[in-house]
């Protein structure tokens, strides 16, 4: 593969979605093709895969708590949100994307989101219901009125059941549009 990214930081913020497996194949395909990848989970998303998962394949440590950020004089997540290239949240829950169109910053991923000021992909997944509702729907023309970049969700079986849109969009065409954006 060729090292299309090469020099380019990514940070990839994984949300409590039954999708965050799926960040440990993208965390793996955007490091081969030479990014570097830092890991940003939520509590939620900790709940479905273990950060280890991720450091092994990002070859960078995983952060997770605003309150345990190392031994730096400078916060780690300002760090982080400084010399970030771009932040890919894949995937991003209704409560995700709604943190960030009403600027909270409640936990790291959330606080990266406000102090970055490199651009933002969003890769949401959740219910067809859900992503329906007029407060999602609302929060989605927010972000997008601020200029971030989405990767739509994919319409299929989700995991809660039912089939619809929702599901987050496939490996491929996430890195596929991270290359696209970046290289």
């Amino acid at each position: 593969m060729k090292a299309v990214l090469k020099g380019r930081t990514i940070i990839l913020g994984v949300t409590g979605s039954i999708a965050a497996f799926k960040a440990a194949d993208i965390t793996s395909r955007l490091t081969e093709l030479g990014a570097q990848v830092f890991p940003v989970m939520t509590k939620g998303a900790c709940s479905f895969i273990q950060p280890l998962t991720l450091q092994t394949l990002a070859r960078q440590p995983v952060s997770s708590d605003l309150w345990n950020e190392g031994e730096a004089w400078q916060p780690g997540h300002i760090e982080l949100a400084d010399q970030a290239d771009l932040l890919l949240v894949a995937p991003a829950t209704a409560h995700c994307i709604a943190q960030f169109a009403h600027g909270l910053a409640a936990d790291l991923l959330t606080s990266i989101h406000l102090a970055t000021p490199a651009p933002v992909m969003i890769a949401p997944a959740m219910n067809g219901k859900m992503l329906a509702h007029a407060a999602t729907q609302a929060n989605l023309a927010v972000l997008r009125e601020r200029g971030y970049h989405f990767i739509e969700p994919d319409t299929g079986m989700l995991a809660c059941g039912y089939e619809g849109p929702g599901k987050l969009a496939a490996v491929e065409r996430i890195v596929d549009t991270v290359v696209n954006f970046l290289g």
